[in-house]
């Protein structure tokens, strides 16, 4: 009989870690909750522009974002923002006006954060993309691939 609970006990604590660890996630915030929290608190960014339609944005999302080592430093080292690089909304961020211009006129306008942000020399942008910026807000690397756990964690 005591086994029988020793076996229920072990099973319960088990179920409570499993689920505790699945339960971690990455502080995403908005680019205007991150103009606020880096007015209070200087701290290196992470930037991850996605669109609905990138299967590589979505594994990221399966994948990496879901490694707990990934997490952990993620939360604890940076700001970490999420953001649909084909949205429509207005973005106020350090005290400027951002729009996605050309949303009426193409069928997958960039809005103009990820293009001032993650634009290359040539100004081409491919998704996923990935911007580590330091606690400055000034660009410290682009990655422009799907970037695996081990990868993402040697670029964090």
């Amino acid at each position: 009989m005591n086994y029988l609970r020793i076996i229920l006990l072990l099973f319960l604590f088990v179920s409570l870690q499993t689920e505790a660890q699945e339960n971690k996630t990455i502080n995403w915030i908005t680019f205007e909750q991150l103009d606020d929290s880096l007015a209070l608190k200087p701290k290196k960014v992470i930037v991850s522009f996605y669109a609905d339609w990138c299967a590589y944005c979505k594994k990221m999302d399966r994948v990496v974002y879901t490694k707990s080592e990934v997490i952990e430093k993620i939360n604890k080292n940076y700001y970490a923002v999420k953001m649909n690089a084909e949205s429509r909304d207005t973005i106020i961020f350090d005290g400027a006006i951002f729009t996605n211009k050309n949303y009426l006129t193409s069928r997958n306008a960039i809005h103009q954060i990820p293009v001032l942000l993650a634009s290359r020399k040539n100004n081409s942008f491919s998704l996923p993309a990935t911007i580590f910026l330091d606690e400055n807000f000034k660009v410290r690397k682009r990655y422009f691939e799907y970037l695996s756990p081990k990868k993402m964690l040697l670029a964090l």
